[in-house]
């Protein structure tokens, strides 16, 4: 029984696919991904934990126990898996995420009873679990929220003024529009041209000043957190604080994408997208850490606030779709791709494209009715994600038609966004199939308490 103790010596993943001895067991898709995120980092050449390697095929079968075509219970890949919580020779051991889950421990089983195939010519790599904690200990949030004070230069809403801020250490700018507080009827009327369900019962919501960007953040600004290089490569020209970029260095950032993200729609001066909300609340942390002021997403009342700027029509420019293209790039106008921001009419508040484009993450998680707003007035309302799916997406896109352009039109997240994400787990920083999605930032007058901060930052959901 002591052997057990040298199989499957990483952390955790979790891989879902066939349960069934019926269902055929693809290695490369269902069961390499389980062993290279558990098992390779510890048992490949030059790290070959009792004497067992699990890199190569030839390696792998050469212990007598450690894969026995067509038996499970004989094979310790699979049996070690299994044994009890409290098993010490529980693989992978509970203080790194152990025990598996059966939907797991099953493809390893039926992938032995169906013979253990293993296609010639594959090696296997360690993997690692893509990291999404940099910046989440109170430590670092203390430390940025320290900086928000210190540099906090607007106390009143009466001094809250659109501005352009530049990225420290870089050459890229953005605008914020001071966006004002008061009253609005979120949601649209039942008489409302194609209005969906989902969309009522409409309720009163007072929000408090903010300041928003003027357009969806766009690569340029995307790709300085994206790419640690885009970053530093003006920092021989470029003087930054120290002690900030110290700060801003612990927050996660992406990982190398594995497919080209703009998807050849063009960067320079075009909307990010593809990103995952994580992706979008790390971004804003960074910045954030980076700038000194407090970047968050908006909620969804705040979004539709600042669309309707003061308007009560199905548009911001009023009723009549066929303005569309005045204001929206949208199915019809977009030649299949986004397109630059900015480049058509802005909103009453100054805020372009807020129908189309994009789609823009919202924080909130999504909730197919507002049946929960029951009092007269809700005040600057916020659904926090407690799953990972639906998160709230506002502001139709490029792709889109013009109903859903409409200022209260809504769309949330589905799993289908990651479908062709080749990786396994899914990636918590991109999403392969939402070409359609960006985001905007907010800058909330109010700076909230440190322990509040970190919640707009991680949501805790990331991982499906």
């Amino acid at each position: 029984m002591r052997s057990l103790s040298i199989i499957l010596g990483a952390a955790l993943v979790v891989v879902t696919g066939p349960a069934s001895a019926a269902d055929k067991i693809d290695f490369v898709k269902d069961i390499q991904p389980v062993l290279e995120f558990n098992c390779v980092a510890c048992h490949r050449e030059g790290y070959a934990k009792g004497k067992l390697r699990l890199d190569v095929k030839s390696e792998a079968f050469k212990h007598a126990e450690a894969i026995v075509p067509g038996s499970p219970d004989k094979s310790l890949v699979y049996t070690s898996t299994i044994v009890p919580k409290d098993d010490e020779n529980l693989m992978p051991p509970e203080k790194k995420g152990g025990p598996m889950p059966k939907e797991t421990t099953d493809l390893l089983k039926n992938w032995i009873l169906q013979g253990a195939n293993w296609p010639d010519g594959i090696t296997l790599s360690p993997k690692k679990v893509e990291s999404d904690s940099g910046g989440n200990d109170p430590e670092t949030v203390e430390a940025i929220h320290k900086m928000i004070l210190a540099k906090m230069d607007v106390k009143t809403e009466a001094g809250m003024k659109t501005h352009t801020n530049t990225i420290p250490g870089s050459r890229v700018h953005y605008v914020m529009v001071a966006i004002p507080s008061g009253e609005f009827v979120m949601g649209s009327p039942a008489s409302e041209k194609d209005r969906k369900s989902e969309e009522g019962p409409q309720h009163k919501v007072k929000i408090d000043p903010f300041w928003m960007g003027q357009t969806e953040v766009t690569w340029n600004e995307f790709e300085a957190f994206m790419y640690v290089d885009e970053e530093r490569k003006y920092n021989k020209e470029i003087k930054t604080d120290a002690a900030m970029d110290k700060v801003s260095d612990a927050v996660a950032r992406p990982t190398k994408p594995y497919v080209e993200m703009s998807f050849g729609m063009g960067k320079d001066g075009y909307p990010a997208i593809s990103m995952t909300q994580h992706a979008a609340n790390k971004y804003c942390q960074w910045l954030s850490a980076k700038t000194g002021q407090f970047y968050r997403l908006p909620t969804e009342a705040e979004w539709e606030y600042a669309c309707r700027a003061g308007t009560t029509t199905t548009y911001s420019w009023g009723d009549d779709p066929l303005k569309v293209d005045e204001y929206a790039w949208y199915e019809k106008n977009s030649d299949f791709k986004y397109q630059k921001v900015g480049k058509k009419k802005p909103n009453p508040w100054g805020l372009y494209d807020m129908h189309g484009n994009v789609a823009e993450w919202c924080l909130d998680q999504y909730e197919p009715t507002y049946d929960k707003f029951k009092a007269a007035v809700t005040v600057d309302p916020w659904i926090k994600a407690t799953t990972p799916y639906p998160h709230v997406a506002r502001g139709g896109s490029w792709d889109d038609t013009t109903e859903k352009l409409r200022s209260a039109a809504r769309r949330h997240s589905d799993p289908s966004w990651k479908q062709q994400d080749p990786q396994l787990p899914k990636s918590i920083w991109y999403l392969t199939d939402a070409q359609f999605l960006g985001f905007r930032i907010v800058r909330p007058l109010k700076v909230p308490p440190p322990e509040d901060l970190a919640k707009y930052w991680t949501s805790g959901v990331e991982r499906e």
